[in-house]
């Protein structure tokens, strides 16, 4: 009964963070830092979305891998489902799909290196799997190829300044897939933090560890 009530919990945090990723991830920031035109680099997405693996590094620490799945296949059913309703199609999709691979292999890579120092599991775990889910998501939500999921947003494809300081030019998305992984990377260390002091009050649980 208390793991299932913690797996609802943990669920139900993890699809209300993809849900507001996948409403934030359509607005671009405006005005400039440095002369460099935000828009052409970030999306407000990139600063909510690394909560979702500080939540799956803290349900694999306490419940194992098992539960750890389960959360991340509910948080994708009711995640995706929502966002079908609160954004577009085709960046529920692209959000879906990034999502569960980047999950799911934040998990295998944290299960490895659980007894390893206490920063290194969680730390490794979301940058890999923060690659791997920018890779996925902006390419599907954005690159003209997957079209056929959804029409391109014209913001998005349209040619600027990489990263906005480059001579070189490449469509938006491909900025904002570099901005937001950095911008990720930097918060999935700041949530170093946030998950060492929890780790101290959430203790893992033998009974479900074991298996």
């Amino acid at each position: 009964m208390l793991t299932t009530r913690h797996t609802l919990t943990y669920a139900l945090v993890m699809a209300a963070i993809v849900v507001a990723s996948n409403i934030l991830v359509q607005f671009h920031l405006t005005g400039t830092l440095f002369g460099i035109a935000l828009g052409d680099l970030l999306t407000w997405g990139a600063f909510t979305y690394p909560v979702a693996f500080l939540v799956t590094d803290l349900a694999n620490r306490q419940f194992g891998p098992a539960v750890a799945r389960r959360i991340v296949y509910v948080g994708f059913v009711v995640g995706v489902a929502l966002s079908f309703w609160l954004s577009e199609p085709r960046i529920a999709i692209a959000s879906g799909t990034a999502f569960l691979v980047g999950q799911l292999l934040d998990i295998s890579v944290f299960n490895e290196l659980r007894r390893k120092s206490w920063w290194k599991a969680p730390l490794a775990a979301s940058m890999i799997g923060t690659v791997l889910d920018t890779i996925l998501f902006f390419s599907i939500a954005f690159a003209p190829f997957f079209a056929f999921i959804g029409p391109n947003l014209d913001f998005a494809v349209a040619p600027a300044p990489i990263l906005g300081v480059m001579a070189t030019e490449a469509p938006r998305w491909i900025s904002w897939a570099l901005g937001d992984l950095v911008v990720k990377i930097v918060v999935g260390v700041v949530l170093l933090l946030p998950y060492g002091a929890l780790m101290n009050v959430l203790k893992p649980m033998p009974q479900v560890t074991a298996r």
